[in-house]
């Protein structure tokens, strides 16, 4: 009888291969790189705390507190929700406020260095959304985003790498997993609406967009006012852009020079609104999200550098001293037991912030959809599909028992003609983020005039507060200034 064949190993290490294969194509793709994930944490570390401690907290208690110009009846009467579940509308003194700024700052602290990276991202995103909550009309876009991709980290092995939590270096050049995945198709996702929405829009597809954006007075600033002398620079800018944007799905189907390219014009087009337009947050968050997308042959160059400062021996002594955290066998399989749940929560999260966008963004219409709605002032679209076609400014009138009526924000009379640059109408750009999101809001305005009462001397009779709307258009302003009656509150 004829012998019997032995098990051929030719097929099975052809499939070995052939899965090894594709599972490389795809981490060059999906996966990041652990020095990319040290320097995303380091990075939105630092957003965080220069956000809260040099544009939110000089102003806590005029912003956040019952003293201010937005107290927590008012919060409760425009945005009920957001009340009942901000911890910062648990109280309206100054103390408590300041309490959970200092926490979301510690917090952010501990994210910086990589002393338990993923509880410090958790918690830092819930205060964080807390805040935001608790005075909705100084919120952009940034501000969403910071939060989104701050519960995707927190999947993340974030103590990958420059971290004071010793973690094993993975053995791939990438760390590919569903979380890496849904990370960064979650920015892809970002741009690739804002591009979709682009052209949707006369304004871009015509090639006047930017030039309207940069007639906006009280938005442009620094290298803004000089570039707005362009038109022809302007087009070329609203051109460019939209490339980029119609390109983003390179982020993740290009490799090697190709996607860092891809990288760069991203990052440099983010620092570019930064060094023109009042963006908040939102460039520098967009930078430091766009790092996880460089690969390893970067990553190699910087780490040379790295390693010749010894800034890993320096470090040494501070790791000792936390404890190294390698995981014992028990916990190891814990986190087993754990992933499959957090990756379906990681899932259902992804599809909700991409159908949150989607209606945000009017590409999908539900019932609840509407120019004012929430959704709406939440939308990462970002001037699409049109950009403002007005700027504002305030006036704030109040009237003396004389009988003399002054402007309180310059202390001269009372006038609606256009100044010469509206942002000094605002004394800062938390006012003027303000005074743009809240416009139109019932209700809104009247604490703004009350907290205008309690600023001014006994003898005044009512303060009146008045938007000034100037329209424009991709050559400059159109016609007169607009003012429009906000709220009138009796002093005394």
């Amino acid at each position: 009888m004829p012998a019997a064949h032995a098990p051929s190993t030719t097929t099975t290490d052809g499939d070995i291969a052939t899965a090894a294969s594709l599972r490389g194509r795809i981490q060059s793709h999906l996966g990041i790189d652990p020095r990319a994930l040290g320097a995303f944490r380091i990075g939105i570390g630092l957003v965080i705390i220069a956000d809260l401690l040099v544009l939110r907290a000089p102003q806590l208690a005029m912003f956040y507190t019952d003293d201010g110009v937005f107290p927590r009846a008012t919060l409760a009467e425009v945005a009920p929700t957001l009340a009942r579940w901000s911890l910062y509308a648990i109280s309206g003194s100054l103390w408590v406020q300041a309490l959970w700024l200092g926490l979301t700052v510690v917090l952010a602290a501990c994210l910086l260095v990589g002393y338990l990276p993923r509880f410090a991202a958790v918690g830092t995103a819930v205060l964080l959304a807390s805040l935001h909550a608790r005075n909705p009309y100084l919120v952009n876009g940034g501000d969403t985003i910071l939060i989104s991709v701050l519960f995707l980290a927190a999947f993340l092995p974030l103590d990958a790498q420059w971290s004071l939590r010793r973690r094993p270096r993975p053995d791939d050049d990438r760390i590919l997993s569903i979380a890496t995945a849904t990370i960064l198709l979650h920015v892809v996702v970002i741009y690739a609406i804002n591009a979709v929405l682009k052209f949707q829009s006369e304004a871009w597809t015509s090639g006047v967009a930017v030039q309207r954006i940069f007639q906006l007075e009280d938005f442009v600033y620094l290298l803004g006012p000089t570039l707005a002398e362009y038109p022809a620079v302007l087009t070329g800018i609203n051109w460019l852009w939209t490339a980029v944007l119609s390109a983003s799905v390179l982020l993740v189907a290009a490799t090697g020079w190709l996607r860092i390219a891809t990288v760069v014009a991203f990052i440099g087009a983010h620092l570019s609104m930064a060094a023109t337009m009042r963006l908040g947050a939102f460039p520098f968050v967009m930078c430091a999200v766009l790092v996880l997308f460089l690969p390893p042959r970067l990553w190699d160059a910087i780490d040379q550098v790295v390693t010749k400062r010894d800034i890993p021996s320096r470090l040494e002594p501070i790791r000792r001293e936390i404890g190294d955290s390698t995981p014992s066998g028990t916990r190891l399989l814990v986190r087993r037991g754990l992933r499959v749940t957090a990756t379906g929560l990681l899932v259902c999260l992804f599809i909700v912030l991409v159908g949150w966008q989607l209606v945000a963004a009017d590409l999908v219409e539900t019932p609840s959809s509407g120019a004012g709605s929430t959704l709406e002032s939440a939308s990462w679209a970002f001037f699409a599909p049109n950009p403002p076609d007005s700027y504002s400014w305030y006036v704030v009138e109040a009237e003396y028992e004389s009988g003399t009526v002054i402007d309180l924000v310059d202390g001269e009379t009372v006038d609606f003609d256009r100044p010469p640059n509206a942002m000094e109408r605002y004394p800062t750009t938390l006012w003027k983020r303000y005074g743009t999101k809240s416009q139109g809001v019932d209700g809104a305005a009247q604490p703004v005039a009350a907290n205008g009462c309690e600023r001014t001397s006994a003898d005044v009779e009512s303060v009146t507060i008045y938007r000034v709307e100037q329209p424009v258009d991709a050559d400059g302003p159109v016609g007169e200034p607009i003012p429009h009656q906000q709220a009138t509150v009796a002093c005394g």
